[in-house]
């Protein structure tokens, strides 16, 4: 019996301390911090792990230096520490990257003035990271010849952080570590009804939305992490809480790589907003946009596309200028904002200045938690603050106080690169790639890469790259099949891995290897999986 089908009989058959609604970030950290602890913990999602807000990230860790305009100094504190706690604890997923920011005329401050903001964001930063430095035009035209200076000024480098595989892929990494700690996990599986009753419980009525089967699901508390969806799922539930989500979206386009720099070149686009490019492999993400929209999800317009395409071609002096003939691929998503001013909720004046910091919200009556806001640097945090919580609410765990978050012990990584070493695993390394296979193992499977290179031991053919034009050789396409609970074919293409983000359609459609990945991921399905994905996606 796969994986998902045994989780969805554990659903049926047990009554949780914790029932976690949503699998995006913030839910996956309560569950593996939860887990962790030995509670008796049980998480759902209506699509799939990480499949709305958390897949649209800029990759970015980062201590929120922008907030420093809005004096929020304490978020930026906790930010910035927050993302050296990342730095420290994942040290194989989570790197130091340097923001080279150049400056246009006329901009609303100087150089000078964001110069010494970036010496103060080092300093609320501990000087964790490497120290900022001013750039002259001169400077800039000749470490980065692609940028245009015509209208600069000048600008200034400083460090930040960034997940080198993509947003979803970390989370996956804590549903993974949730699973291992006996957590049950299904995704496609929507909470239809929430209910309280009386005798201390909660009753979800959840379906199966790939058979259609609904079932119950008991819980002693419930943890609403939904994201954008939190206000409605509450609603449902009857529960009130004095706070609101309001959106804001933002939109980045993947294209063939454009700067060869491991830098983020950043700048401020015509709105006077923050705009990157930001390495991908051997791709380039270049936005964001930050816009107002009342429904969600939110979609992609030819005039979001231009603002990026234009502002992309006035700042750097390209060859051939952008057109949208060059996106690979998009990414589009909400930043969930927390209004906590309930006459404000529907008329504030300056969008940009609302504060993008978390809060969670306790109903102790009828034990539920909800989550406002969060960001993916923020995330070790709300795990905490949620184990925390659910300790309060009376939910018992056995054992407190465990480390739930972390790459695994450094012997097991040691013993994980001596034996890829004894096998001359990285001399089987693809031309495609701009890593060792070895790197790339550890930092997407962790302790679970040891039995990868088992399989490549047996099978050498198991290090072969299935899919042409990208990394992913066949042991990873066997494990996914095995135990990432893949139900859709965008899961693998678009969260397991990045294949969607870095190839195009018609190149993921005639790869060689597609049909034999999809027969490993869905047997006898395949056919119908691979129709579907790319009708969904014409």
């Amino acid at each position: 019996m796969k994986l998902r089908e045994t989780n969805i009989k554990k659903l049926k058959e047990t009554t949780f301390d914790v029932l976690i609604l949503g699998g995006g970030i913030n839910g996956a950290v309560s569950a593996s911090a939860l887990a962790a602890q030995g509670a008796k913990v049980a998480l759902i999602d209506k699509g799939d792990f990480a499949s709305a807000t958390s897949q649209e990230s800029s990759n970015l860790a980062w201590g929120g230096i922008k907030y420093m305009e809005t004096m929020e100094f304490g978020l930026v504190r906790k930010l910035c520490t927050s993302r050296n706690h990342l730095i420290k604890s994942y040290p194989s997923t989570v790197k130091e990257i340097r923001f080279f920011v150049t400056l246009k005329k006329g901009f609303r401050f100087n150089r000078f003035i964001l110069f010494a903001g970036s010496w103060l964001y080092w300093l609320i930063g501990n000087l964790f990271t490497q120290r900022p430095r001013l750039l002259s035009t001169k400077k800039i035209k000749l470490e980065q010849q692609q940028i245009n200076v015509t209208d600069a000024t000048g600008g200034f480098e400083y460090s930040d952080a960034f997940l080198i595989d993509n947003d979803a892929r970390f989370v996956i990494s804590f549903i993974r570590d949730a699973l291992n700690r006996g957590a049950v996990i299904a995704n496609y599986i929507k909470a239809a009804n929430l209910a309280w009753s009386e005798g201390g419980l909660w009753h979800t009525e959840a379906e199966d939305q790939e058979t259609g089967e609904k079932f119950e699901i008991l819980s002693r508390t419930i943890i609403n992490a939904t994201g954008p969806w939190v206000d409605q799922n509450n609603k449902i539930m009857s529960i009130t809480t004095g706070m609101k989500h309001v959106f804001s979206k933002g939109i980045h386009l993947i294209v063939p790589r454009i700067t060869q720099e491991r830098k983020i070149l950043t700048f401020f686009a015509s709105d006077g907003r923050l705009f990157f490019v930001i390495p991908m492999g051997n791709k380039s993400c270049i936005g964001t946009t930050d816009t107002k929209v009342d429904k969600i999800p939110p979609i992609i317009s030819d005039e979001d596309r231009n603002f990026i395409l234009d502002n992309i071609n006035n700042m750097l002096s390209l060859e051939k200028k952008l057109t949208a003939e060059d996106i690979i691929a998009e990414r589009c998503g909400v930043r969930p904002l927390v209004v906590t001013d309930e006459k404000k909720q529907g008329n504030y004046e300056d969008w940009a200045s609302l504060s993008r910091k978390h809060i969670i919200s306790v109903n102790k009556d009828h034990p539920q938690i909800s989550i406002y806001g969060g960001k993916l640097t923020d995330c070790i945090n709300i795990g905490n603050e949620v184990l925390d919580l659910i300790k309060r609410l009376g939910i018992d765990i056995p054992e407190n106080n465990k480390k739930w978050y972390g790459e695994p012990h450094e012997a097991i990584k040691n013993e994980f690169f001596h034996q890829a070493k004894l096998m001359s695993l990285d001399e089987m390394t693809s031309p495609e790639s701009s890593e060792v296979l070895s790197t790339r193992l550890w930092r997407r499977y962790g302790a679970t890469a040891l039995v990868m290179l088992e399989d490549i031991r047996q099978d050498p053919n198991m290090a072969e790259v299935l899919i042409k034009g990208t990394e992913y050789i066949r042991t990873e396409i066997h494990h996914a099949a095995k135990s990432e609970m893949i139900t859709e074919l965008e899961d693998f293409l678009r969260r397991r891995s990045k294949i969607s983000l870095i190839a195009t359609k018609e190149t993921v459609k005639n790869a060689p290897g597609l049909k034999e990945a999809c027969y490993i991921l869905f047997k006898d399905k395949a056919e119908e999986k691979i129709e579907a994905y790319f009708k969904a996606h014409t």
